[in-house]
C-alpha cells in the first residue's frame, strides 16, 4: 500500500533503565515478543531481527482470539548501537527511534510516518501503548 500522506507521529518514554539494557530488549526477538502489543487481546508469537544496514525485521502481531494478524516488517536505514535506529517500512513509511541515555535511564523517541487507513490519534495511542508496555517490560526485568 503506498501511503501519500507523510505526517510524522511522535510518541515517547523514559525507561528508568542503563541504554545497553534497554538495546537488548528492544532489538532481540525473545524479548520483542514479550512486550511487543498495544493491549492484553494481542500478542507477538513471533520475531525476527537483522539488526544491520539492509538487513530486515519481522513481527507477527495477531489477535489472541484468532480473529486477526498482521506481519510488521521493514528494512533498517540507520543503526548505531544505543543511539538510533532508522527503517522503511514494507509500505514504504518511514521509522526513526533514537535512544538517550542519562544516568541509569535511557529517553526514548519514536517517530513514524502516519499511515492513512486509521486516524493520526489512533495510530499514535496504538504506538505509545507499544512503548509503554516496552517500558513497562524493560524496567521489571532489569531492576536497578
Amino acid at each position: 500500500m503506498e501511503t501519500s500522506n507523510k505526517t510524522p507521529i511522535t510518541v515517547e518514554t523514559t525507561v528508568h533503565t542503563p541504554v545497553e539494557k534497554v538495546w537488548e530488549c528492544w532489538t532481540v526477538p525473545g524479548h520483542i515478543t514479550q512486550w511487543n502489543n498495544a493491549s492484553d487481546d494481542w500478542h507477538t508469537p513471533y520475531a525476527e531481527n537483522d539488526l544491520r544496514v539492509g538487513g530486515k525485521f519481522l513481527s507477527r502481531m495477531e489477535a489472541r482470539d484468532g480473529s486477526f494478524g498482521f506481519d510488521f516488517e521493514g528494512v533498517y536505514d540507520v543503526v548505531v548501537p544505543n543511539e538510533l535506529i532508522a527503517y522503511t517500512l514494507g509500505d514504504g513509511r518511514k521509522v526513526r527511534i533514537r535512544f538517550s541515555p542519562s544516568e541509569d535511564k535511557t529517553a526514548i523517541v519514536e517517530t513514524f510516518e502516519a499511515e492513512n487507513q486509521h486516524s493520526v490519534e489512533l495510530q499514535k495511542a496504538g504506538w505509545q501503548s507499544i512503548l509503554d508496555n516496552f517500558r513497562k517490560y524493560t524496567e521489571t526485568i532489569h531492576q536497578l
